[in-house]
């Protein structure tokens, strides 16, 4: 029993020799085809290349083919020509033609206290580019809840600075332009290398709890409004006919005038020709005039009846003055 264990535990293996001299070429080629393989890397149209040399940031490179040292140069892409897109208050739930959205659950981003202490919910997008891969690769631990931060305090101080009519309705345009002029302010401050494109408001209403009432105060204020427009209309109308007037009397009384003081001129003028007259030919003058005034008065009587100065009677050939008709 003894001798079979000693047997079994003696067993031999013979590898046979390895001639390197013929393996040595294949070898050489395989590592010299590895070597060439992860030597050249390719960026796309849309990224920037950003080399690390031993772990530590070397350049970025542009789309096309590059040359890296293998094992020692390491390559990270980043896309720079794409827009990304950050939703607040709301997600989309599917995107098409009639895309799809849900609200629920987003409440703590999108109820914001407005400057007059009402509460506005408000939901907006915001899209950016990445302008420098080595900034937005590395100085900022993470770029997506980074922006994410700073978009909602930044939308948080815009709204809480106007009324929340001016949320609603009348500033929404510039609360978007403003918001992105301000992050794009911090995120350059922090050296993260993003580029802040678009800042838009989707919605701002008033919270679901409280929309019946906002309403009612909305639909009268707008009754208000119009009453007010109304009014003004009539006393604008009522100021330009009272103007009107006034020009068409203004008028009238400097047309009188002007009628008044040319008559009194020609009346002036004639009577002065008239005294010159007068003074050159008294009695003729007299006398023409007498007649002429005669004229005119006796024209305008239709029937007359001319009698002598000397006439005593009625009848001249009836001699009113003698008794019984006798002489």
């Amino acid at each position: 029993m003894d001798e079979n264990s000693t047997n079994n535990n003696n067993i031999e293996i013979n590898i046979p020799p390895v001639d390197f001299k013929k393996i040595a070429p294949m070898l050489f080629l395989a590592l010299a085809a590895v070597l060439l393989y992860n030597s050249f890397y390719t960026v796309n149209a849309n990224e920037n290349g950003v080399v690390l040399r031993l772990g530590k940031y070397y350049l970025t490179t542009q789309p096309g083919l590059h040359f890296k040292i293998p094992f020692i140069d390491t390559v990270d892409r980043v896309k720079v020509d794409y827009q990304y897109k950050e939703e607040f208050g709301f997600r989309t739930s599917s995107a098409g033609i009639k895309s799809k959205f849900v609200t629920r659950g987003h409440a703590d981003e999108s109820w914001m206290l407005t400057g007059d202490l009402n509460i506005a919910d408000v939901r907006w997008v915001v899209q950016y580019t990445i302008k420098d891969a080595n900034a937005y690769l590395f100085n900022l631990r993470d770029v997506g809840n980074t922006i994410r931060d700073v978009a909602e305090s930044t939308m948080r101080l815009m709204v809480g600075e106007r009324s929340f009519n001016e949320v609603i309705k009348l500033e929404r345009s510039k609360i978007a332009d403003d918001a992105r002029g301000k992050m794009q302010e911090v995120l350059d401050s922090y050296k993260s290398g993003v580029s802040i494109k678009l800042v838009q408001l989707q919605g701002a209403l008033p919270p679901l709890p409280v929309e019946d009432s906002f309403n009612m105060v909305n639909i009268a204020k707008q009754e208000q409004e119009t009453m007010i427009n109304e009014a003004r209309q009539q006393y604008a109308r009522e100021v330009e006919r009272a103007y009107g007037e006034a020009d068409k009397m203004e008028n009238e009384a400097y047309g009188y005038y002007k009628e008044r003081v040319n008559q009194a001129r020609g009346d002036s003028t004639h009577f002065v020709q008239i005294l010159s007259e007068y003074n050159n030919a008294k009695a003729i003058t007299r006398d023409r005039y007498y007649i002429e005034t005669m004229s005119r008065v006796l024209s305008k009587i239709p029937d007359k009846i001319i009698i002598d100065s000397n006439l005593e009677n009625v009848l001249p050939l009836l001699n009113l003055k003698t008794d019984g008709g006798k002489k």
